[in-house]
């Protein structure tokens, strides 16, 4: 029986995010440029994407490039840019066909004036579809995500807009880039590393965690399914004891 099958589809978490790492290893390892791997990591990104609606999952956010990526070669940087153009360009038919709506959160305008138009033409043609929604975190960082909402929420309250006993965690979520969807419940991170880098800190308060090793070019639907069978097993006490939850 594969992974697949075992899945209690009444027990799905509603929102999975993911850390996609290992490409530059990858190519590494095969004698390639950093690119190069990149570049296979698409696959793995539209074989994950179709899972994950196959199954029923409503969300799916992608650490696509974070706020840090900025400081890598330049080259490195341009060539990401240009694959992400090229990439929503080739997937937007995919994306409409199988309900498919694309979503994006980070610093946005950050991004080259030609990525940005493809990625918000992108997000305009599928913001009709009902199905998974697809975030990517581009130009992304927590911790300044954070730093925004709280300046955000301090205007709010200099105003009178807001009282500051008024100051919940639900008014400080309702200010995140992720305002409009629930928290992840699930957050996987491939390539062996065990570090969460800046990612979703506030969100990822009770989702549980998923390691694995191999490298983001190398990880595919089973491999989800697998990461979504080991959520499955573990019991969410959110504070309470087992006997509590039972």
């Amino acid at each position: 029986m594969g992974y697949k099958d075992q899945i209690d589809l009444s027990k799905l978490p509603e929102h999975i995010a993911i850390i996609m790492d290992g490409n530059g290893r990858w190519a590494k390892g095969k004698g390639k440029l950093r690119i190069f791997g990149h570049h296979n990591g698409v696959v793995s990104v539209r074989d994950v994407v179709e899972g994950a609606g196959e199954l029923g999952v409503k969300y799916l956010t992608l650490y696509t490039f974070s706020a840090e990526n900025w400081n890598r070669p330049s080259f490195e940087v341009t060539a990401i840019m240009e694959l992400l153009v090229s990439t929503i360009n080739k997937e937007i038919a995919k994306l409409m066909k199988n309900n498919v709506r694309l979503n994006a959160i980070g610093d946005l305008n950050q991004l080259p004036g030609k990525c940005h138009k493809e990625l918000m033409g992108a997000i305009d043609k599928t913001s009709a579809n009902t199905g998974l929604v697809l975030t990517l975190a581009l130009s992304y960082s927590s911790r300044r995500e954070i730093a925004q909402a709280a300046q955000n929420i301090a205007f709010k309250v200099k105003s009178g807009e807001l009282q500051p006993e008024d100051v919940t965690e639900q008014v400080f979520s309702e200010n995140l880039y992720t305002k409009n969807m629930p928290d992840p419940e699930l957050l996987i991170r491939t390539s062996g590393e065990y570090r969460i880098s800046n990612y979703l800190l506030w969100q990822i308060a009770y989702a549980e965690l998923y390691f694995t090793d191999k490298l983001w070019p190398d990880f595919r639907r089973d491999d989800l399914y697998e990461a979504i069978l080991d959520y499955q097993k573990r019991e969410r006490r959110f504070g309470k004891t087992s006997e509590q939850v039972n």
